[in-house]
Parts: C-alpha cells; sequence; structure tokens
C-alpha cells in the first residue's frame, strides 16, 4: 500500500469520527451565534402608531442602545462582584475537599465524594426554589433566623444566590481538582515523604502547583457561569421584590426578548458574550504569565 492511499483513508478516517461532531457544532453554535450578530444589526419600525412592523437594517443602533443602557451595565458590575466574592469562596472549598479525599485522612472516601458532588445532580432551578423557601421568613424551618435577619432583602439576597450557586458547584468543581490528583505520580509524594515533608507541607508545596491547571479550568469556567447566572435570580425573583427584570445580564436578556424585542436582546447577548470572551482570555494570559515567571 502506498503512502498517499494510507493517507487518504486516515483522513477519511478522521472526517468519519469528527463529521457529526462538525455539524452538530455547527447547527446548535455557530448558526445561532451568527444569526444572533445578524439579528442585532437590524432595528424595528412602525408606520404609525399601530402600523404593521417591519425589520430594517439600522447598523449599530442597537449597540448604542445597549452601551447607553444604565441598568445593565449596573446588572453587569453586581454581577462581577458576585463573582470576585463567590468564586474564590468555591473553588477554595473544592480544593480543600479535593485535598482531605485525597490525603487519606478521611474515611468512607466514595461516600463522601458522592455526597460533596450530589447538590450538582440537582437542577438548579429546583436547587433556588429549594433555597427560596429555607429563605423565606413565613415558610422556612428556620424561622429564629429568618425572621431577624432578612436573607431575601436588597442587601442580602445577592449573597443569598451566592450561597445557592456554592453549594451546588463545590461538589462538580471538587471533581475536576480531585482528578487532577488522582493523576499525579505516587512516587512524588514518597519522594516528598523522605525528604521530612508532612501533609500539609505536601499538599502546599506539591499537590496544589501541580493541580493549578485544574483551578484555571475551574476558573474559567466559574467566571463563564456568573456572567451567564439566570436560574437563580429568576426563581428568587418570585420570593423577593430586590430582585428585578434587569438584575444580571442574562435576565435582562430574557427580560427583553419576552417583551418582545429580540433584535435588543441580541444586541445584549453578543455583547454579554464577548465580554466573557475578554475575561476570561484575559485572566488565561495573566496565569500563563505566572506560570512562565
Amino acid at each position: 500500500m502506498s503512502t498517499s492511499t494510507a493517507v487518504n483513508r486516515h483522513t477519511r478516517a478522521v472526517l468519519f469520527f469528527v463529521l457529526p461532531f462538525g455539524v452538530l457544532f455547527a447547527l446548535f453554535y455557530v448558526i445561532p451565534i451568527v444569526y444572533a450578530v445578524i439579528q442585532s444589526l437590524y432595528v424595528v419600525e412602525r408606520t404609525g402608531t399601530f402600523g404593521p412592523a417591519r425589520e430594517v437594517f439600522g447598523r449599530f443602533a442597537q449597540y448604542e442602545r445597549v452601551f447607553a443602557d444604565g441598568p445593565f451595565w449596573s446588572s453587569v458590575g453586581r454581577v462581577l462582584l458576585f463573582g470576585v466574592v463567590q468564586v474564590p469562596i468555591m473553588l477554595g472549598l473544592a480544593l480543600l475537599f479535593a485535598l482531605l479525599l485525597d490525603s487519606g485522612l478521611v474515611r468512607g472516601r466514595r461516600l463522601f465524594r458522592l455526597a460533596f458532588f450530589l447538590p450538582y445532580a440537582v437542577p438548579g432551578v429546583v436547587a433556588a426554589i429549594m433555597w427560596g423557601y429555607l429563605y423565606s421568613p413565613n415558610l422556612s424551618p428556620f424561622t429564629a433566623v429568618t425572621r431577624n435577619v432578612d436573607l431575601l432583602s436588597a442587601d442580602l439576597v445577592l449573597w443569598a444566590m451566592a450561597n445557592v450557586v456554592t453549594w451546588v458547584y463545590v461538589g462538580y468543581n471538587m471533581l475536576i481538582i480531585y482528578s487532577a490528583l488522582l493523576a499525579v505520580p505516587t512516587e512524588i509524594y514518597e519522594a516528598a515523604k523522605l525528604d521530612g515533608a508532612g501533609a500539609i507541607r505536601t499538599a502546599v508545596s506539591i499537590k496544589i502547583p501541580l493541580v493549578m491547571p485544574a483551578l484555571v479550568l475551574t476558573t474559567v469556567f466559574s467566571i463563564i457561569g456568573t456572567l451567564q447566572l439566570l436560574a437563580e435570580p429568576q426563581v428568587f425573583r418570585s420570593f423577593s421584590s430586590a430582585v428585578s427584570s434587569t438584575y444580571t445580564p442574562n435576565l435582562t436578556v430574557y427580560s427583553t426578548s419576552s417583551i418582545p424585542n429580540f433584535n435588543l436582546a441580541a444586541a445584549f447577548s453578543v455583547v454579554l458574550a464577548l465580554s466573557i470572551f475578554v475575561l476570561s482570555f484575559a485572566f488565561l494570559k495573566v496565569t500563563q504569565r505566572r506560570e512562565i515567571r
């Protein structure tokens, strides 16, 4: 068999396995993005007050409205504050639980691993409803706390939602970090033990640096998830008047599309997607520079 024939067969085999993914990726990811960008360039005009609506090309008129929209940018600032506080706490707990499971000090590791991951199996909407009832002064079984501390007030509702997100995703991130720990060769730990390193020293000087790629990955996932916060604030609107229709960027997009104003909602979505890309890319660049140093 000639070399060219073998290469052609290999290429066809690769295309055979990649094609299904490529088709689905294009249908459900690339095409919707392109469609959203196109929709964001149009505006709706009417002839008279009750005339028929028609879409006309408006260039960047929708984006001008987005950048002049104060509530939208307030919601972006709100979720950024949310992420600055919630993400380090969540990943810190995930790292701590992963290190405990890997240390050998915990008995029944399979049981605890399942227990930590179990909240992630609960759908986000269900988790938000459950915690909403626990926070409600009239419905919560912990009335001694909820009647004295209004967790659904304007000052605390953001952090009440942060608790829900932390409860759901700690176990998910813990499994990613724990899997990275399991991939570390045991010879490294044996060498550290021979050098006299204790459990804490081994965790700080060996385990954490070696799982840093997993921590970077979970941080990027968390940045993306923070700016896309939707289920929790949408559910909490039923429990608290402090959560408005523009409380988070994704809630703003959802509310705008419900008016309906799909063109403006598409512009909001495009700006939000670009913001997520810039923040994630900037974080990756900063971490890569630190690794080089």
